[in-house]
């Protein structure tokens, strides 16, 4: 019977399905970012929350830093959700979500929580999960669906 490969499976996955989990991963987070983005820029009113964050946050320049971060999401994630120049892609997008992180989301935990229970909440926040599966994708690569793969077989084939 099937056993051993059924036990196999459930304690360590399967690596023939890995390229469909980075590729799942990737554009699903990527297209997240490049539509974020993209109503950040182009529909009217788009950067006025992110201006309010970051004059609450008393980040200097707050209306050149509102566009820079939209831009940022929407290009970003556009390369992300393609594949190219992934991992820089993925290191601007984790440094956006760092400083989302720093200057906005940990504000919002409740004050007086044991350090157990503030860690949990830190956790929870969505800016903490989409940094981690950017330092995934990094260490992973962008996947064998992808533009950069597709590029470094052409590049490691003429030289």
């Amino acid at each position: 019977m099937e056993w051993k490969r059924l036990v196999q499976f459930a304690l360590q996955g399967s690596s023939d399905l890995e390229q469909y989990a980075i590729l799942l991963v990737r554009v699903s987070i990527g297209l997240f970012f490049a539509i974020s983005g993209a109503n950040k820029l182009f529909v009217t009113g788009g950067t006025k929350p992110v201006y309010d964050t970051l004059v609450k946050a008393k980040v200097p320049f707050p209306r050149q830093t509102a566009y820079f971060v939209a831009g940022v999401e929407f290009l970003g994630g556009s390369l992300v959700t393609v594949g190219f120049l992934s991992s820089p892609a993925c290191v601007a997008l984790s440094i956006d979500m760092i400083v989302a992180t720093l200057t906005s989301a940990v504000s919002t935990l409740p004050k007086g929580l044991s350090s157990l229970n503030w860690l949990d909440d830190f956790l929870y926040l969505p800016e903490v999960l989409y940094v981690l599966f950017f330092i995934w994708l990094i260490c992973s690569s962008p996947g064998r669906f992808s533009v950069d793969y597709w590029l470094a077989g052409k590049f490691a084939a003429c030289c």
